[in-house]
């Protein structure tokens, strides 16, 4: 690309020799156009491709797409075509031997859905947002305008079946226990939470949701995966998209992609750049009892913080199409973020005799963040149709460095000097990956797979605490929560699937054996573990289509999650001084056997997806909140930390339905019932020697609803609303309340329609908030905490060579996956 005339000049000598195979007059320019429509809602078909072929080559003369009404008008040369029309998940229509002399119009094209691209509905309106399948859901977020200026979880927050808690932690179907892969792959990063919040929204094409993953995925996340696939751009050309926007509280941004594509290669780049600060606040009141049961203290805490970051995100690559069958894909990502987050914590404690006390602590955190990774993938296809070889690889690194600074005063009745403590926490992981895959058609509607994935990731985490409690400014190690920790895991697996359509029935059986290699490693304290297991998962997937449109599947698998980084890490926390978190290294993996029943309704403007799933977990990670026996100025020590339940039963049903009742109005809708079970308790020996024990066993139910609006105003603006309830949910020690919030969104193209602005509110009511209520023998505690106070956002949007909504479209080669392919 030193000389953009070269590419200029190959290209004028390839068409200059299309011209010349021509038998008309070389010099004369026709115009062709049409209409191309839906057969069943006679509706337009928007981004529809119309493909003009050699008759004797089959090579590419003339192409291009349909607009929002479904028109198109091309230009060529005279001559006689085979003229082809295409639209993702339709049977292509050709009109074959036409010849063309003048201007000519085709007139009306109707395309029949395929009803042999099994278990795939694809609902329409305006724009394609949202494929529907039986196994998966793959959501299209271009067009989505609650995630102007936002990031990856706020993407996440408003797909169907996936809620975002207000500290980032992400579930599926209500099960936390999620895979989040980027392009295929495990992230880099070690807090996956702080990281979604890193990458601007703006970078992602599309998500897919995997609620129940055959033998082809990584067997990793027993309530599923979660597929995040980043832009590359396929648009022949040079075409991108330029983003700015501004918010209170400070949500600044920039972020933009290009790609330049011709026939022999395609640059994508996505860059972003963001500046945040959000401010959010805690509030606890909790009541203290003496072992008779008699009162004993009161205790009020708050918290207020404003967790402020700039960072940097930076996805650079290079598809090169080797020949007709061989692509090589080559991909950097570059992340780096700094970021404080100063907060403010008091409590007021009032005692039985009504003696009152009032102390202080200030944290000041300061961190910083660094991602590498370079990624290439290797794609082959073969003469036989659908027979494919891919060979990928990832290398990457990532740098974490958290230092506090935490002071303790005692205010009342005395100002008084309690303690000065800091805290630094350096992490480091190194991850490579390497798999491959291979794909073999065996006769017209049966296909046979089978691949190798090796994961390997060495985490080390040094965490050291330091106090002051003379306030000389002479610090001394606090060995209770000083430790460098290694975790070292090393999974191999081998799968293989074979399925099958017969008539109107299909299947598919896999199997996925993995091999682990664990290591724990406490260097501090020479605590040395090392775990070894092996374990098969199978998976089987049934599907029948009862008639076009209509279709239901059962399927089966086995799922294992793995406990990582802070759930096994004692060492790795210390805000408060009496709520802490620390981590469990004796902590074993649960595993999960997971049933799904569903239903696939389609019928005009109406799409229903139904589920109704099962999921039992052994060994389950549950928290406990526990007394640890000793009092801080009279306030009981509380430690969060997980433990391996015995059972974990869910059973649930979901519905997503998609309605379009008008051209100007969609409407979706997305409700989850689940009831859970518990069984299992947890026995502990206090600092004053006391044995507890805790029961677990525990029956609760609740249910998640979610539906969006997307309405079209006069003056061609868009409006989108949004809202979600989380009902109430009993668990172990406490309940969950009830939380209501609300995003809404507006949008209008300017600049004849190359350019967008973008206003939304998040949390509209300000009332995103987790709120329980602890219920322990000697303790009664209530906590409400907002991640992120409301936010509002305006953003632009610029496209270059570029329509509104412009659909990649995709050379014609089999190789061209997108990274859809890299799922391992």
């Amino acid at each position: 690309m030193k000389n953009p005339n070269y590419l200029f000049l190959a290209f004028l000598f390839l068409f200059s020799i299309s011209l010349f195979a021509q038998n008309s007059d070389k010099l004369k320019t026709i115009n062709i156009k049409g209409i191309v429509i839906e057969k069943v809602s006679k509706q337009p078909l928007e981004y529809a491709t119309i493909t003009f072929l050699n008759t004797s080559n089959l090579k590419t003369i003339a192409g291009g797409i349909t607009n929002n009404k479904g028109e198109f008008t091309i230009a060529t040369v005279p001559g006689v075509y085979t003229i082809k029309i295409e639209f993702i998940s339709f049977r292509p229509t050709e009109i074959i031997n036409k010849k063309l002399s003048e201007n000519t119009n085709l007139g009306i094209i109707v395309l029949e859905e395929d009803a042999t691209q099994l278990n795939q509905v694809e609902i329409r309106a305006e724009k394609s947002t949202v494929e529907i399948k039986l196994d998966k859901k793959v959501y299209n977020v271009g067009q989505d305008l609650m995630v102007k200026g936002g990031t990856v979880s706020d993407v996440l927050d408003n797909i169907p079946s996936v809620t975002v808690d207000v500290e980032g932690n992400v579930s599926l179907r209500g099960n936390n226990n999620v895979r989040i892969l980027i392009d295929g792959r495990p992230s880099v990063a070690i807090n996956i939470a702080e990281a979604l919040r890193l990458i601007p929204a703006d970078a992602i094409d599309k998500v897919e949701v995997i609620t129940n993953p055959s033998a082809r995925y990584d067997a990793e996340g027993g309530g599923g995966i979660l597929n995040i696939i980043l832009k590359k751009g396929k648009n022949n050309g040079v075409n991108g998209i330029l983003i700015l926007s501004a918010g209170t509280p400070e949500n600044t941004g920039a972020s933009g992609n290009i790609n330049v594509r011709s026939e022999f290669s395609n640059i994508f780049a996505t860059l972003g750049y963001n500046k945040r600060n959000n401010p959010g606040n805690t509030e606890v009141n909790q009541e203290n009892f003496n072992p008779d049961g008699s009162f004993k203290s009161y205790v009020e805490e708050r918290r207020t913080n404003n967790r402020k970051s700039e960072g940097f995100n930076g996805i650079m690559g290079i598809e090169l199409y080797l020949n007709k069958s061989t692509t090589w894909i080559n991909t950097l990502t570059l992340r780096n973020n700094n970021g404080d987050n100063p907060e403010n914590i008091f409590f007021s404690i009032t005692n039985a005799d009504n003696s009152f006390i009032k102390t202080s602590r200030f944290n000041d955190l300061f961190r910083s963040s660094q991602d590498v990774e370079y990624a290439t993938n290797f794609i082959k296809t073969f003469k036989k149709e659908g027979a494919k070889l891919t060979i990928d690889a990832s290398f990457s690194q990532n740098r974490d460095k958290n230092n506090s600074n935490i002071f303790g005063n005692q205010i009342v009745p005395i100002f008084n000097f309690i303690s000065s403590e800091r805290t630094t926490n350096l992490q480091s992981q190194n991850r490579n990956l390497i798999q491959s895959d291979y794909v073999l058609p065996i006769g017209k509607n049966s296909q046979f797979e089978a691949g190798f994935r090796g994961n390997y990731l060495t985490l080390n985490t040094d965490f050291k605490v330091e106090e002051d409690v003379l306030g000389n400014n002479n610090f001394t190690i606090n060995s209770n929560f000083t430790n460098i920790f290694e975790y070292v895991e090393n999974v191999s697996a081998l799968y293989s699937q074979f399925g099958s359509k017969i008539n109107k029935f299909s299947y598919l059986f896999g199997l996925r054996f993995e091999n682990s290699n664990i290591e724990v490693n406490q260097i501090t304290l020479q605590d040395f573990n090392a775990k070894k297991y092996t374990n098969f998962f199978p998976s089987a997937f049934f599907t029948y289509e009862i008639k076009e449109g209509s279709s239901v599947s059962i399927n089966y698998s086995k799922r294992i999650t793995r406990p990582r980084d802070l759930f096994i890490n004692p060492f790795s926390q210390y805000s408060s001084n009496i709520n802490l978190f620390q981590g469990n290294p004796d902590l074993n993996p649960s595993l999960s056997d997971a049933f799904d029943l569903g239903y696939l309704k389609k019928w005009g403007k109406t799409t229903l997806s139904t589920s109704l799933y099962i999921n039992r977990t052994s060994d389950a990670f549950q928290i406990v909140r526990k007394e640890r026996g000793d009092l801080i100025n009279g306030i009981p020590v509380i430690i969060n930390t997980p433990f391996n339940l015995a059972t974990d039963d869910k059973i649930g049903f979901e519905f997503t339905l998609n309605y379009s009742p008008y051209k100007w109005w969609r409407l979706n809708t997305n409700f989850n019932f689940f009831s859970n079970k518990t069984d299992g308790s947890y026995t502990y020996i206090k600092a004053s020697n006391e044995i507890e024990t805790i029961n677990f066993n525990n029956s609760s139910s609740t249910w998640f609803a979610r539906i969006t609006s997307k309405v079209t105003l006069p003056y061609k603006i868009d409006f989108q609303t949004n809202g979600t309830y989380n009902a109430p949910q009993k668990v172990a020690q406490g309940t969950n309340k009830g939380v209501a919030s609300m995003n809404l969104a507006f949008s209008k193209d300017i600049l004849k329609d190359k350019g967008t602005l973008s206003f939304t509110v998040n949390d509209v009511f300000n009332s995103r908030k987790r709120i329980n209520a602890l219920r322990l023998p000697n303790v009664n505690s209530d906590m409400e905490m907002q991640w992120r106070e409301r936010q509002l956002t305006l953003s632009f949007t610029y496209r270059f060579n570029k329509q509104k909504g412009d659909k990649e479209k995709s050379q014609k080669r089999e190789n061209d996956s997108g990274g859809e392919d890299f799922q391992g």
